[in-house]
């Protein structure tokens, strides 16, 4: 991935002590998704290269992870490292996308740039993420169920973290960013959705009903 002098600029910006991580992980992660628009690439498939480089070598070899975050090593023996260990796995713009982040000494921060890409990718795909918490299991038709009526509440597609907690209040909470629904309103919305499908099933037997007796029009 080529950076114009415009971009060095912007990445220069972001290294201001004062600046978080997580903006810092916004910085690259944007970088990331728009170079994937630029070559035509997935962003899922790109999103998802950062992914396995996490999972599947960072996280069961912390030795490793800890020589691309040391500060002790240079970026171009990271560089070189990147190279020897990916270089036959990872995808040319995945590669020189690492490559740019070890440069600026930022490989450190993988994690949150990967949180960040994420949020990003959701948010170009519409997809919503959900926190459900409730005091037993949902088994398959209600978890169905639930995540209908809250594609309707959030105007997008729900992607649902759940987590069993006995003592929850109500039975369910439902976490969306930083609000908080309770059982109460997503029985409404159940019963609401219901009542649209009870509905249409009333009209189409209907029609079905006046073109099978015609002369009763």
């Amino acid at each position: 991935m080529t950076l114009t002098a415009e971009e060095h600029a912007r990445f220069a910006a972001e290294w201001n002590p004062d600046v978080s991580v997580e903006r810092i992980a916004v910085v690259y992660a944007e970088a990331l998704l728009g170079a994937g628009d630029a070559k035509n690439v997935p962003l899922p498939e790109l999103v998802g290269e950062l992914d396995s480089l996490i999972d599947d070598l960072l996280r069961p070899e912390p030795r490793f992870a800890a020589i691309l975050g040391s500060a002790m090593i240079s970026p171009e023996e990271k560089t070189a490292i990147l190279d020897r260990t990916l270089g036959g796995s990872a995808s040319k713009l995945f590669l020189n996308f690492l490559k740019v982040v070890a440069k600026h000494g930022r490989l450190d921060i993988l994690r949150d740039i990967r949180r960040q890409a994420r949020d990003l990718l959701d948010q170009r795909l519409g997809r919503v993420p959900v926190t459900v918490t409730t005091a037993t299991e949902l088994n398959p038709d209600t978890l169905q169920s639930l995540t209908g009526a809250l594609k309707q509440l959030i105007g997008g597609d729900p992607v649902i973290t759940a987590s069993v907690e006995p003592e929850t209040i109500g039975g369910i909470v439902v976490r969306v960013g930083d609000t908080i629904y309770d059982a109460s309103i997503l029985t409404q919305l159940k019963n609401v959705r219901q009542q649209m499908i009870d509905r249409s099933a009333h009209e189409i037997q209907s029609r079905r009903d006046r073109f099978s007796n015609p002369e009763g029009n």
